[in-house]
């Protein structure tokens, strides 16, 4: 009985059950194996070289809807195939040549700049370093506050913030609110839509002012000069948008008409940023740079490269030595204008980066993504320091709140009540105002806390210390596309896909 027994488990064929699952598990194996040595090929960025080298193997050199990144994407695909077919040997040979390619791309090059970029780099070094001393400066005496005030002072703040509420909605244009910006006096507020448009509008009343039209194609950016309605004459470079039909537009205060168009770019063009001497701006576009540009002669400084897939967002420092850039490939980069070196990677998302804004206190960086996320980076430790799960979809813009340099709050007419401290620093004044904030705690709420809109249909307001979640702000759109704070901190406001903008206010602010 046991002999037959054990005939039967020999020779019942379950062996073949066996020889099939080893066969699946080496052409597994086999497939894995030839995507770790894919990801090791030198394959070009340049798209016309991808197209040669697509040419030279037999392939289409372009399909149907693809794009370059796709593009570059099949080649190496095609290459691995080749080279798995050749064997080990073959494959062999080519990662020896890939090596040596690699080493060539690793490389350090320059390219060839103008005498005016080189002369951009200098005034950008003389009016960057004196602020970011000041700041420096400023930092190192309020770090000696006492921890009680600073704890009152965020109290007092975020009872504020989590009061806020919707105070108006407006239909904005015919199509989608693609962004919104607050002029840096807080009384008028910049929409651009996909119709081509950028309207001006009175806030809170939401009373139009003026439409600004020179665009053929969606606005993906608009952005202040940081002195407009502060006392920057109208007639002078106030506000810059881009668009898909690959411009930027200057305009006045006082005129529905351009006063200079920029042209460079090869594809759309999203984001837009002015430089904090209002003497530059930057431009994010989709032909995978982001490009400077001289406000005065209307003409680009700079075209820079190092992002593999389409760049959606861009940023300036406040001090103005840095700027940042967000691309659909999740990479964000941290630029030094002084030098144009890279000075941070930021990587870490696993979608693409659509939103990107620095913290007032000049070393944080907040991200917003398609993966749903926001990350808080550090400069000092060259890491992200915080991932926040901030929205159900998209993650579609990111703002600090940046408070006004002057002290916005008037002091009040009788004697103020002052409060002593008991330290030496005179600086640290307590005036009282009727409940308002003093300039010590106007100063500290700035970087205080930021906001972010997100395709769930949701505002949400973040503490930028703990960075927990302060207040959830719906509206009445599918996708919020933009959210911006005013930096009189008295007013939010957010663009959304249903062609609407709403304005945001704490419940006690009066109208």
């Amino acid at each position: 009985m046991s002999d037959l027994t054990l005939d039967t488990l020999i020779d019942d064929g379950n062996y073949l059950g066996s020889e099939r699952a080893r066969q699946e598990n080496k052409l597994l194996l086999d497939e894995l194996e030839r995507k770790k040595k894919a990801r090791s090929l030198a394959v070009p960025t340049d798209d016309n070289k991808v197209k040669a080298r697509l040419r030279e193997i037999g392939e289409p050199i372009t399909l149907f809807g693809e794009r370059a990144a796709d593009r570059r994407d099949r080649l190496i695909y095609v290459l691995s195939q080749i080279n798995a077919a050749r064997g080990e040997d073959a494959m062999q040979v080519d990662e020896e040549s890939s090596d040596e390619e690699s080493e060539e791309e690793q490389e350090e090059f320059y390219s060839p700049g103008s005498l005016e970029l080189l002369e951009a780099r200098r005034r950008i070094a003389e009016y960057s370093l004196p602020r970011a001393q000041k700041r420096i400066a400023q930092q190192r005496i309020d770090s000696k506050m006492p921890l009680g005030r600073i704890l009152d002072i965020r109290k007092k703040v975020f009872a504020e913030v989590k009061n806020i509420a919707e105070l108006g909605s407006q239909i904005g244009d015919e199509r989608p609110i693609s962004q919104v910006r607050f002029s840096p006096n807080s009384k008028v507020l910049a929409t651009g839509s996909w119709a081509g448009n950028v309207k001006l509008w009175d806030v809170p009343s939401c009373k139009p002012i003026r439409t600004l039209r020179g665009h053929s194609d969606r606005v993906g950016g608009v952005a202040w000069h940081p002195k407009a309605t502060l006392g920057h004459s109208e007639d002078a470079v106030n506000l810059v948008s881009g668009a898909g039909d690959l411009t930027l537009q200057l305009w006045s205060l006082n005129s529905e008409t351009p006063l200079a168009t920029l042209k460079g770019h090869q594809d759309r063009v999203c984001r837009v940023a002015f430089h904090a001497s209002g003497d530059y701006v930057a431009s994010a576009s989709f032909d995978t740079t982001w490009r400077l540009w001289d406000v005065a002669t209307a003409k680009e400084l700079l075209l820079q490269e190092g992002h593999s897939k389409e760049v959606y967002s861009v940023e300036f420092q406040d001090d103005g030595a840095l700027v940042a850039s967000g691309g659909l490939d999740a990479i964000g980069r941290v630029w030094d204008l002084r030098t144009g070196r890279t000075a941070m990677v930021l990587d870490g998302h696993v979608q693409a980066i659509y939103g990107i804004d620095f913290s007032p206190n000049g070393y944080q960086i907040a991200t917003g993504s398609g993966d749903d996320t926001i990350r808080i980076w550090d400069m000092r430790s060259l890491k992200a320091l915080y991932t926040i799960p901030a929205h159900l979809s998209n993650v579609a813009d990111v703002r600090f709140f940046t408070s006004q340099e002057a002290f916005p709050y008037a002091q009040p007419a009788s004697p103020p009540d002052v409060e002593m401290n008991g330290g030496d620093d005179a600086s640290h004044d307590k005036v009282k105002a009727n409940g308002a904030f003093t300039e010590e705690e106007w100063r500290f709420r700035s970087g205080l806390y930021l906001a972010s809109a997100g395709y769930d249909g949701f505002v949400k307001i973040w503490s930028a210390d703990d960075w927990q979640l302060l207040r959830t702000l719906p509206t009445d759109g599918g996708k919020v596309m933009s959210v911006d704070l005013s930096s009189d901190a008295k007013l939010l406001a957010s663009g959304t896909y249903n062609r609407n903008f709403q304005i945001f206010a704490p419940e006690e602010l009066p109208v």
